[in-house]
């Protein structure tokens, strides 16, 4: 079956606390398509993006030319409410751009997951598994940016069966 297609996929985002006013996050990609890497720098405490930088290694399109300058449009907007259109509306759809545009995107969202952690930590740990499902699904109907960040917070999993996906 020498014919079938293979695909996989690599992505991961990681934040890091660089110092006490900076925030670094950053999106790597890796597949059989193609290959990149988004940083951006965040300033505390009001969550402006101050800094992006991107490569893209490796693109399915050899045609397609990608102009990293389109990145720093987003310098100097903050990171809130409305951040995902405010990305798509600076950095464009157009074919290579969507990907990079969803880089950002995860950057962003990292960021603000960063700040659940102290309140994961600190939570509750329930004795039974219907009090334990039943506070982490309040938890993301409270926080929906929470939605299939995780595991156990992904389609398929009993925590957000009841749970509305984000459009």
């Amino acid at each position: 079956m020498y014919n079938l297609i293979r695909f996989s996929r690599n992505r991961s985002t990681s934040v890091e606390q660089t110092d006490s006013q900076t925030i670094r996050a950053s999106c790597r990609l890796q597949d059989t398509l193609q290959e990149a890497f988004v940083e951006i720098m965040v300033k505390m405490p009001d969550l402006e993006i101050t800094d992006v930088r991107g490569e893209v290694i490796r693109i399915y399109q050899n045609d397609c030319v990608i102009n990293m300058d389109a990145l720093q449009r987003v310098v100097g907007t903050r990171i809130g409410p409305g951040i995902l259109k405010i990305i798509k509306g600076l950095i464009g759809e157009a074919i290579g751009y969507r990907q990079l545009a969803f880089m950002v995107e995860e950057c962003c969202h990292a960021v603000i997951l960063s700040f659940t952690k102290e309140e994961l930590i600190n939570s509750p740990r329930p004795e039974n598994d219907a009090e334990a499902i039943e506070y982490y699904a309040n938890m993301v109907r409270e926080n929906i940016r929470l939605y299939n960040r995780c595991a156990a917070l992904a389609p398929g999993s009993a925590i957000i069966e009841k749970i509305e996906p984000p459009t």
